[in-house]
């Protein structure tokens, strides 16, 4: 057994086996002085999350701290899960994806080889060292990857096998995680454990909702119309004057307006004043794509490369040319000045689509 890539890679089924060889069960995690180490790191894994957007990495000395760390994780998960916020729950699962995607592009490549295995992705060595996976496995996991490096047409491909650097298949498999742990979430808690770990959660919950206030474009004001980049303004006018808007005019609007905190009833209201508004054809539309209908968080709003493929960049402003202005939900922090200014040249972080 391999201690030190069970404790890097906790999620592996040689974890488990590590934590059974040393009859390390939830009882003793949730209940023993031995293991509020475990239950110290769990937490940091949490808040390592919220804060960074990647779990940190812990030097691992000797058997009782990887042991340690491998207890952290169903830790840190039984805290996501009873707290039971989907926000967490996705930035937990990426930060937990990043921390291996990290670890991995630099391991030896059978630790690669067992980590895709169990992730579900059939993979091989070529004699070069390159890595393999079933095109099919590629396109799954490449879909959200938008850099036209990582487009099939791109990529080396042998009857149906795609040949992947490892850095890149490490990549990869941080999508495969992410979705894992995500579809893994929430996990049913025991009543009997529920005590033991709400000190813990009620932290994590303080934590999440100060993030929460701090990610908001509004700062929790609500949206302010002086602040609205012109593309959003003029499909709000263009909705108001019973205009026929196109499709990517209403999905931009709709996430839009969703990611500014908007319910249901809030973005009806906006299209409800259209002089020819029909609720019965909008709420369809409308639920399916903040995910309403789905139990999802719906979609993002386009990014400001997207609305000019569209044709919806309309009388861009001084602020929209800026170099590093690439999104209107960006658009709307600066004007509103709800963003932490990083560097006066390029601007504040970025948005991702």
């Amino acid at each position: 057994m391999n201690t030190g890539r069970a404790a890097k890679f906790p999620f592996l089924k040689e974890s488990s086996e590590f934590a059974e060889k040393n009859s390390a069960d939830l009882e003793d995690l949730l209940t023993s002085m031995n293991y509020e180490p475990a239950r110290t790191r769990g937490v940091q894994r949490v808040m390592d999350a919220l804060r960074h957007s990647e779990v940190s990495y812990t030097p691992l000395m000797n058997d009782y701290d990887r042991l340690i760390e491998v207890m952290s994780y169903p830790y840190a998960r039984m805290i996501v899960s009873m707290v039971g916020d989907r926000f967490l729950t996705k930035r937990y699962a990426l930060a937990e994806a990043v921390r291996m995607n990290r670890l991995l592009s630099t391991e030896d490549h059978e630790t690669v080889r067992i980590v895709s295995e169990e992730l579900g992705v059939e993979s091989s060595i070529d004699a070069d060292g390159i890595m393999r996976m079933k095109f099919t496995d590629y396109l799954t996991l490449s879909s959200r990857l938008k850099a036209i490096e990582w487009k099939l047409i791109n990529s080396d491909v042998h009857h149906g096998l795609v040949y992947l650097p490892q850095d890149k298949f490490s990549r990869l498999m941080q999508n495969a995680l992410q979705d894992k742990i995500e579809s893994e979430l929430p996990l049913m808690t025991p009543e009997e454990y529920r005590r033991y770990l709400q000190g813990d959660v009620t932290k994590v919950t303080m934590a999440l909702e100060e993030e929460k206030r701090q990610f908001d474009p509004t700062g929790g004001k609500g949206m302010e119309n002086q602040y609205l980049p012109p593309c959003i303004s003029h499909i709000m006018e263009m909705s108001k004057q019973g205009l026929n808007l196109p499709h990517s005019a209403r999905f931009a609007l709709v996430t839009f307006l969703k990611a500014l905190g908007m319910d249901y009833d809030g973005i009806i209201r906006v299209f409800s004043e259209s002089p020819d508004f029909d609720e019965s054809k909008s709420e369809y539309q409308i639920k399916h794509i903040t995910g309403e209908l789905a139990g999802t968080d719906g979609y993002t709003p386009p990014e400001c490369k997207t609305m000019k493929t569209n044709g919806l960049c309309y009388c861009p402003d001084t602020l929209c040319q800026q170099e590093w202005m690439n999104h209107p939900l960006s658009y709307y922090r600066v004007k509103s000045g709800n963003y932490q200014k990083k560097d006066q040249q390029n601007g504040p972080e970025k948005e991702t689509d």
